[in-house]
């Protein structure tokens, strides 16, 4: 396997090294939908318990994964990497607050269910944590939690972790977003998950935007309605 497309354990082992037991996975999905909520995978490895077997073979980045591997992968690291969350924001609270700082409430929340163990807890701030972010910017600012986070560009293609988060984050959002298309059924959500594929924006040209769209991000397809 190329390891330029296929994630390793270097920079876990690496954080380990520094003394922290704890390393927190975190990736963001659904960041450039126009409708929907933005989601955000959580995955924590062990460095003393954590499952020694191999992670899924066909772990990759979610957006280089067929729907198909995903969902495959995904049942394979609900039993490789127990400890794991998923947060969301809404589109309410990203028309009303934007989008870093939605991605930064879905964090925290991802956060508090990963971590809602007041034993787990304990252990991380008596044996250290570290938050491996994908990406060059810190997003998560207070949602933190006052754990140190470590950015990595393309860390969703070079971190077991990160890339774990993100097809954890990915399937979540994707099944909500297919039940969601069951009451909005007239933009494609099954299919396109709330981006701006065609059938999508003709829709929204031809009835208008629904409850879950993200209205703030909606100016330009709809004043372009008539042309």
């Amino acid at each position: 396997m190329s390891l330029k497309t296929f994630p390793t354990l270097e920079t876990e082992t690496r954080l380990f090294s520094r003394g922290f037991r704890f390393v927190i996975g975190i990736d963001e999905v659904g960041r450039g939908a126009i409708a929907g909520p933005v989601a955000v995978g959580l995955t924590l490895l062990d460095a003393k318990t954590q499952n020694p077997s191999p992670w899924p073979e066909k772990l990759q980045d979610s957006k280089l994964m067929t729907p198909k591997a995903r969902d495959s992968v995904y049942l394979e690291l609900m039993d490789w990497i127990p400890f794991h969350a998923v947060g969301m924001a809404s589109n309410q609270e990203i028309d009303a607050v934007g989008i870093n700082q939605s991605l930064a409430l879905a964090a925290g929340r991802g956060l508090a269910e990963l971590t809602k163990s007041a034993e787990l807890r304990a252990l991380m701030a008596s044996e250290g944590a570290v938050i491996l972010l994908d990406g060059s910017y810190n997003w998560l600012g207070s949602q933190s939690a006052g754990i140190e986070v470590s950015t990595q560009v393309k860390a969703d293609v070079s971190c077991v972790c990160v890339a774990a988060a993100a097809v954890i984050a990915k399937v979540e959002r994707d099944r909500l977003m297919k039940d969601l298309a069951e009451s909005h059924p007239s933009y494609g959500f099954e299919s396109n998950r709330g981006y701006a594929a065609a059938k999508h924006i003709a829709a929204l040209r031809t009835i208008g935007p629904s409850a879950i769209h993200r209205l703030t991000w909606l100016t330009r397809i709809l004043s372009q309605e008539g042309e």
